[in-house]
């Protein structure tokens, strides 16, 4: 054994035992946690249990609860459980409280209780990059990821599932009772027996099927004809495999394409993009202070009202136009096909005629002017441009907004490229980081307290990665 590594001799006694100073190096990310803690302004960040009772037992200060989360959080241990354990047996974790090991329910009752605040030190510590001059590059890339809730998909129920589930029981109930019969017409031993075990199985699945016509008047009665047992506000949403779904929430996130630091994000319960490109380029605007902001997306969050508002304040938008008409793909020309003459205000068609400007008509509260030519029925094209008498295009009021940014695309084709490399990462991270199950509470408005602390941690490991743990804790300390 004398030319392996020897450890010490457990029973050895020292004269003078070693701190748990000595057991946390100086560029151990863990002093970074207390100092960027201890720096803020908890009162003022409306953190609960900030003046203690003055009489029962002494409560922990809020203080050390959330260096316990913010910790749990950076070392993947979400669970309060988990983290009393760790408060017990982790030297770090240790240091970082002073030994205190809190209840697991005290523990877990602190984020229930401070979803607000929490959400707060994560606008916070935005504050301090922006202070720290990380956002100088004024580019951010914004995308949505579905991310697992605690609920599971037989107990998420849909129009169509219960549909579904009700047709599914009532063909297992007429096989079984094709069994019966085919059953009782037997003589032998094991008749009875089988046809008892028969009856039972029928019983049951006709009690699940009143149960789903229960669930489907409730289905019915819900505002957006969808319910989830476990976790109420979860609801179905498609993910990225074709014809799959989960139950979920959608994660918007907009990205610093510089430093890649989530400067804003917002939890939902909707599926879908659309819509959101405004609200998260405006967040992520004021959250890095610039005047101006290039904001960069997929198709998904393509809509014309969107990039009027951001242009309106400050934000160059970049999504590609998604190709919503079936004309293309039924092999005739697309809308693509024809350009706009703005100083004659017509549409030049592929056969080189004018369509002129006719009436403006009003739909979902978009003024749109309609063209069209006389001239279609006798054009060569006509088979291959619509299956009317004439093509018809429409033109919103504020087209020439997309279409500006249209060109702007054509300008920088790497816009695209820059979007996939700056936002996916982040996602992909986090998610491996929460594990199978993406979120441990329950409802929209504690799950967002999750998703906040999943998202203060991962900006808080980018920042020790780009400054180191010392000039982080110089610069929270000046």
């Amino acid at each position: 054994m004398s030319r392996f590594v020897q450890g010490e001799d457990r029973r050895q006694d020292y004269l003078l035992p070693a701190s748990l100073d000595d057991y946390v190096s100086a560029d151990n990310p863990v002093r970074a946690v207390e100092a960027f803690i201890d720096a803020l302004d908890l009162k003022a960040l409306e953190f609960a249990g900030m003046t203690p009772a003055e009489t029962g037992r002494p409560a922990y200060h809020p203080a050390t609860m959330l260096k316990i989360y913010l910790y749990g959080y950076l070392n993947r241990v979400q669970s309060s459980r988990r983290l009393k354990r760790e408060t017990q047996r982790n030297i770090e974790l240790m240091w970082l409280t002073g030994r205190l090991a809190p209840d697991f329910k005290t523990i877990a009752n602190f984020r229930q209780a401070n979803g607000a605040a929490i959400q707060s030190v994560c606008s916070q510590f935005i504050v301090l990059c922006r202070q720290l001059g990380l956002f100088k590059r004024a580019v951010v890339a914004i995308d949505g990821s579905k991310m697992k809730a605690v609920d599971n998909r037989d107990k998420n129920y849909t129009a169509a599932k219960v549909a579904s589930r009700m047709k599914q029981v009532q063909d297992n109930i007429d096989r079984y009772l094709d069994a019966l019969d085919r059953t009782d017409r037997e003589e032998n031993d094991i008749a009875e027996p089988k046809a008892k075990r028969l009856t039972e199985k029928i019983a049951r699945l006709r009690a699940q099927l009143r149960d789903l016509a229960a669930r489907e008047e409730e289905v019915q009665n819900a505002p957006d004809q969808q319910v989830s047992l476990t976790d109420p506000d979860a609801r179905a949403m498609a993910s990225a495999g074709r014809g799959t779904s989960i139950v979920g929430y959608n994660l918007q996130a907009a990205v610093d394409a510089e430093h890649h630091l989530i400067v804003a994000h917002e939890l939902l319960n909707i599926g879908y993009d659309r819509g959101q490109l405004a609200p998260m380029a405006a967040k992520a605007k004021d959250a890095m202070g610039v005047e101006a902001l290039d904001a960069m997306a997929d198709r998904g969050y393509f809509k014309g009202e969107d990039i009027r508002t951001c242009e309106g304040m400050g934000v160059t938008a970049f999504v590609p136009r998604p190709l919503t008409s079936g004309a293309k793909a039924q092999g005739r020309f697309g809308k693509q096909d024809f350009f706009y003459l703005e100083q004659e205000n017509v549409y030049r068609c592929p056969a080189g005629k004018d369509l002129i400007y006719r009436y403006t008509s009003v739909e979902d509260g978009m003024t749109l002017h309609s063209y069209w030519s006389s001239n279609c029925q006798t054009c060569a094209l006509h088979d291959q441009c619509t299956t009317g008498k004439e093509r018809r295009v429409r033109r919103w009021e504020h087209e020439a907004v997309v279409e500006a940014m249209e060109r702007r695309l054509d300008r920088r084709p790497e816009a695209m490229r820059i979007r996939r490399q700056t936002v996916e990462h982040p996602f992909g991270t986090l998610k491996s980081w929460m594990g199978s199950t993406h979120f441990q509470m329950k409802t929209l408005k504690h799950v967002r307290t999750e998703a906040s602390l999943h998202i203060l941690a991962y900006n808080f490991k980018r920042l020790v990665g780009i400054l180191g743990v010392q000039p982080l804790i110089a610069a929270i300390q000046r």
